[in-house]
């Protein structure tokens, strides 16, 4: 019965020492964990905000037909680059060419008439009247040549800037009517880019800051621009306000009615950055593992650590990291806070984990071979 009592004490005793040991004790003689660590350091970042916009030409018209001719040549090709004052239709003028021609002559013998007549009046031979019928007849004749040369103009369709014809929409032979398409001219040197963006980030946008936009047209590609103007009304329905940039096209991409994705930055400033697989979700709080030197041994402590915002595949740190920290991030999920740790390699950059482990075994072989 004693030997009995004996060995339940005993065995009491023991499972007391285990339940009441401190979760972070390791025990003697343990080999430290391999680790990846990453060193903090300061980046410049900033905050980014998104939108969607589409794209239109600097100057875009519609070249229509504004009377009722037939159309005698056609001067461009679909897709061809015109210059401002190129002719790109020509109509039937022969009429109004031959009205010109008399109307012409009937001009050069009034102003041959008023020549004749204004030295006369100086000379006090002949009246005021007669010089005053004489120039009259001079300016109607003038102005009617003006009207036919209009006409005339009327009838050669020319392009009223520098750009990229659309399609032809017409033939040699056709009768155009007013309102008749012919073509589309579109000033593409320079895009308008005009994106909404939430009025919670109106404060942000200013005339003149740079954005970035991007278009599934041309993955990997990203085109830079200005913002020209911001409207000075809010959509009272979407609470969005439009704002335009400026985007050049000297390359001739960009294409009128491309949807691009609209990236701007606000709030400049350094901040630390970490790979974001060093950090761990506890409950409420994220915390990452540091290295620190303890007792002349390194060891992977547990440090609690606040965001902000992600960076392709970064995360910024506000608070509870110091620059020059080590943070691990690879070889976490052994760990146990202040258990030992070996260093293998320090990650640069983005490293992938096949990366790192490559530039171990390289380090490895090399210093056999030495």
């Amino acid at each position: 019965m004693i030997m009995k009592n004996k060995l339940f004490f005993l065995s009491a005793l023991f499972l007391a020492l285990v339940i009441f040991q401190p979760a972070n004790a390791q025990p003697r003689g343990n080999s430290p964990t391999g680790v990846f660590v990453f060193e903090v350091i300061q980046q410049p970042i900033s905050d980014r905000i998104e939108a969607l916009g589409t794209l239109q030409s600097n100057d875009n018209v519609i070249l229509t037909s504004t009377v009722t001719e037939r159309v005698t040549k056609i001067l461009f090709e679909d897709g061809q680059r015109v210059e401002k004052g190129d002719m790109l239709v020509k109509m039937d003028d022969a009429e109004e060419q031959a009205q010109l021609a008399e109307e012409q002559s009937v001009l050069e013998e009034a102003e041959q008439q008023l020549n004749r007549i204004r030295p006369l009046v100086e000379q006090g031979t002949t009246s005021q009247a007669r010089l005053d019928e004489a120039l009259r007849n001079f300016n109607a004749s003038r102005a009617r040549v003006n009207a036919i040369q209009s006409r005339i103009e009327q009838r050669a369709i020319t392009a009223p800037f520098s750009g990229v014809a659309g399609l032809r929409n017409i033939s040699v032979g056709a009768l155009a009517q007013p309102g008749t398409m012919i073509t589309t001219i579109d000033d593409d040197s320079v895009m308008k880019l005009d994106f909404s963006i939430p009025e919670l980030y109106v404060p942000s946008l200013k005339q003149g800051m740079e954005i970035k936009a991007k278009t599934r047209a041309f993955p990997g590609q990203t085109f830079t621009g200005t913002v020209s103007a911001v409207s000075n009304r809010i959509d009272p329905v979407t609470r969005a306000v439009t704002a335009r940039a400026l985007l050049n096209n000297d390359e001739g991409l960009l294409k009128a009615g491309m949807l691009m994705r609209v990236e701007l930055e606000k709030n400049n400033r350094n901040a630390m950055m970490i790979p974001e697989e060093a950090i761990i979700q506890d409950a409420n709080d994220n915390f990452v593992y540091v290295v620190r030197d303890q007792e002349g041994q390194t060891v992977a402590s547990k440090q609690i650590i606040k965001q902000g915002v992600r960076r392709e595949g970064n995360v910024e740190v506000t608070s509870g990291l110091n620059v020059g920290d080590r943070v691990i991030t690879h070889g976490i999920v052994k760990l146990r806070p202040n258990a030992p740790v070996a260093i293998k390699a320090v990650q640069r950059g983005n490293e992938t984990l096949d990366e790192l482990l490559g530039r171990v075994k390289k380090n490895s072989s090399e210093e056999e071979q030495g």
